[in-house]
């Protein structure tokens, strides 16, 4: 088991606990709808953590993000928004949630996109075939799939900050090279091959080994 998910208010009282002044955002870690993130008790701790000055957000999983955000953007304490951040997965192969962080961004919320890597998918170690159109289109730029798709993902217009994930300096003088790609291309590139199913994306996501 590579996490425990637990959305309580113990949860929430030994975060602030522990950072105190240095929390500026909050997170619900991988929130679902079934997940508990949205029970009136724990909902009121965070209202209070709002109201105290720290920015409450969500990260979201599952094939269901869309429908998990759209909820949570209802969600008011004292005749305000308790959720101000969004963390979601959209990257090339899964693009599913895409209206609903445009809905969130149009509404205020900053909005944060992890796994625009595909968990190691969409890189050039990655199992798309040598032939596929977004390798194609990364070595016609003099770049690699990774940076390929962090351009797509930061040109899109919904998106505040893109996470890269690197875990080595050469993972990450990769990452950046994605700088280098214009916004039309990598606005473009989205069109070069289609996403997948959401579900079949997840479903593959669960088997793919924890390293």
């Amino acid at each position: 088991v590579h996490e425990v998910k637990e959305h309580s208010t113990a949860q929430l009282a030994e975060t602030h606990r522990e950072l105190g002044a240095h929390l500026g955002l909050y997170q619900v870690h991988s929130a679902t709808l079934d997940s508990g993130a949205f029970e009136p008790k724990l909902v009121d701790r965070l209202a209070n953590l709002r109201d105290a000055g720290t920015m409450v957000g969500l990260s979201l999983s599952g094939p269901g993000q869309a429908d998990t955000l759209r909820q949570a953007l209802t969600i008011e304490r004292g005749g305000a928004r308790v959720f101000e951040a969004v963390q979601a997965t959209w990257n090339l192969l899964e693009r599913s949630v895409g209206g609903a962080l445009m809905e969130a961004y149009d509404a205020g919320l900053g909005v944060i996109v992890k796994e625009a890597l595909a968990n190691g998918r969409l890189t050039d170690r990655g199992p798309l075939s040598p032939d596929h159109p977004w390798r194609t289109e990364a070595r016609q730029l003099g770049i690699g799939l990774d940076a390929l798709a962090l351009a797509a993902a930061m040109s899109q217009p919904f998106v505040d900050v893109v996470l890269s994930g690197a875990a080595t300096q050469n993972h990450l003088a990769s990452n950046v090279q994605a700088r280098l790609v214009p916004s039309d291309v990598g606005r473009m590139v989205v069109d070069v091959a289609p996403a997948e199913d959401a579900a079949a994306y997840w479903d593959t996501r669960s088997q793919l080994a924890w390293t």
